[in-house]
């Protein structure tokens, strides 16, 4: 799911009293995608829910993370640095991280209109 999907469907759960629910759904959840991560600064509630979604899933279930954000920036946007550095440590124990370089693959899929009339 993207990352911004989530924060909405947490902050829902939290609203209506089922955010403990909706956590435990979370944690059960074999390989947890998260898209588009760390798009926007977390807020106080968004950090230690995320914090607790990876404290849940910590050496139990697999997380996978994408951003084009460069790892260097993730601690500002997550915000205050302990719990950064308590998700952070989370997800990068026993991680592997793959980069990716080069054009995106929107781009080579559908070059701009005036690239297709050359």
């Amino acid at each position: 799911m993207r990352a911004a999907a989530l924060l909405r469907e947490l902050a829902l759960a939290r609203a209506d009293g089922s955010l403990r629910h909706f956590l435990a759904r979370l944690g059960r959840i074999d390989v947890l995608v998260i898209d588009d991560w760390a798009m926007a600064p977390l807020n106080e509630n968004e950090r230690r829910e995320v914090w607790e979604i990876c404290e849940d899933r910590y050496q139990t279930r697999s997380t996978i993370l994408t951003s084009q954000l460069p790892v260097s920036h993730r601690h500002e946007q997550i915000g205050d640095p302990t719990i950064a550095d308590g998700i952070l440590d989370r997800l990068v124990h026993n991680a592997h991280r793959i980069e990716m370089r080069g054009e995106s693959m929107r781009k080579k899929r559908n070059p701009p209109q005036d690239e297709k009339k050359e």
